[in-house]
């Protein structure tokens, strides 16, 4: 499947050569805040509209932020995160509905049931109207309604990284027997993930690395799973050349105190370099709270010298890319790497580690450090401080990359010829 792609031609000719096909994307989280999966259902669902196809968003709340012309089919959650008393939410209407169910009594003991909540209300939905659609392509929700779902219609689901991985870190990094257990319990979902990831007939994976940690962590066979990059926003992520590149700035886009997204490890290399240079400062584009970081912070005695902001539209943090001497991500691992490809699409120099696909998203255009190596990535933020003709060579390497390799029509040219290969096999089914 994946060799068939390499030569997959563009969305805009196969729209040509082929009717509109009636695709319903499904995610149970959508909004555009919400991490990458918001960013990927609406550049996906407007990369296929303006292919030709017939576009339907089926999402959980918080809702996602569409374009003009794809319509969005709200299938309402509980949203027990936005209720002061989640225990009190229930209601009697509720009783009566098995994912309303299924959803209290998980987040009330610990777990995460949004995804197999959300599959089953997708599956009532589809009983009913399924035949509005030719194909569903699932945002990674790999809960086991997908499957009940994948035996009516063909579905196709999109792989961006095995959160096996995610909670590996996250129990590993829990400083206390009993916050370990509340890990474990929130990431029971995991398992069945796995479980229903190999029951699961074909898959677009967002680069070699999600395809190979699903094979190798989730027994997926590496045969079903095609692999396309995602794009990027090249209207709201592009150089501007009358915006000045900064002297000793960092920028760095990272959870605090989320250890797979190795903010820790970019906190310890400035420990490093900060003595030899008074001017350096850190900015990290989301928000400090009190925790491992912020203590780490005053232990170091860097407080003064990393800003967090958080809030910010995609313009302004545009700006900010642009304005970096440097744009640092140490994740231990990455599906794919939003902030780094567009941080390198603003013209900023870019330093990764080789966590997942971090390395994928760099290419030649960036630096490569092996993971949770604080003294390796010192070294390199050196090299690129130090030295104005590289920061300039790297810039322009990685808009060049970004604007190359990064390109949303591409993604959905590689959904539809899965999209045409499930209805080809269902056709002589």
């Amino acid at each position: 499947m994946k060799d068939a792609l390499d030569a997959a031609p563009d969305a805009a000719s196969l729209a040509e050569r082929t009717p509109p096909r009636r695709v319903l994307v499904s995610s149970y989280r959508s909004a555009p805040h919400v991490g990458g999966q918001g960013v990927y259902v609406r550049e996906l669902s407007r990369a296929l509209a303006e292919a030709g196809c017939e576009v339907s968003v089926a999402s959980g709340p918080p809702w996602p932020d569409l374009v003009p012309g794809v319509e969005l089919i709200k299938l309402p959650s509980l949203d027990l995160f936005a209720e002061d008393n989640a225990f009190l939410a229930l209601r009697w209407r509720h009783l009566r509905s098995r994912a309303d169910r299924g959803e209290w009594l998980a987040h009330n003991t610990g777990a995460f049931g949004e995804m197999t909540a959300f599959a089953r209300r997708l599956d009532e939905f589809l009983r009913r109207e399924g035949d509005r659609f030719d194909v569903v392509h699932d945002n990674q929700t790999l809960a086991p309604g997908m499957v009940e779902i994948s035996r009516r219609m063909p579905v196709i689901t999109t792989l961006h990284h095995p959160i096996a991985i995610d909670r590996d870190f996250a129990v590993a990094g829990a400083d206390r027997w009993w916050k370990r257990l509340l890990t474990q319990r929130w990431h029971d979902f995991v398992d069945t993930q796995a479980a229903t990831a190999r029951r699961l007939p074909r898959f677009l994976s967002v680069s070699e690395a999600a395809r190979r940690g699903y094979a190798e962590r989730c027994g997926v066979d590496p045969a079903k799973i095609a692999v396309a990059h995602n794009g990027i926003d090249h209207d709201s992520f592009r150089p501007d050349p009358a915006t000045p590149r900064e002297a000793d700035h960092l920028v760095a886009l990272a959870s605090a105190d989320v250890p797979i997204k190795g903010l820790d490890v970019i906190v310890s290399a400035l420990a490093l370099v900060a003595p030899d240079r008074p001017d350096l400062r850190l900015t990290v584009i989301g928000a400090l709270r009190e925790g491992p970081t912020k203590r780490m912070l005053e232990r170091t005695g860097l407080v003064d010298r990393v800003a967090f902001v958080s809030g910010l539209s995609r313009e302004a943090v545009a700006d900010l890319y642009r304005r970096a001497t440097v744009f640092v991500s140490a994740s231990r691992f990455e599906g794919f790497g939003f902030p780094a490809a567009e941080a390198m699409a603003c013209g900023a120099p870019v330093i990764v580690s080789d966590g997942g696909a971090l390395p994928e998203v760099a290419g030649d255009a960036g630096l490569v450090t092996p993971v949770g190596d604080a003294p390796a990535l010192a070294d390199a933020m050196t090299r690129v401080l130090d030295d104005p003709a590289l920061q300039a060579r790297m810039s322009e390497a990685g808009a060049r990359r970004a604007r190359d390799a990064f390109r949303w029509r591409d993604h959905a040219a590689a959904a539809m010829a899965l999209y045409d290969a499930a209805l080809e096999e269902t056709a002589h089914a």
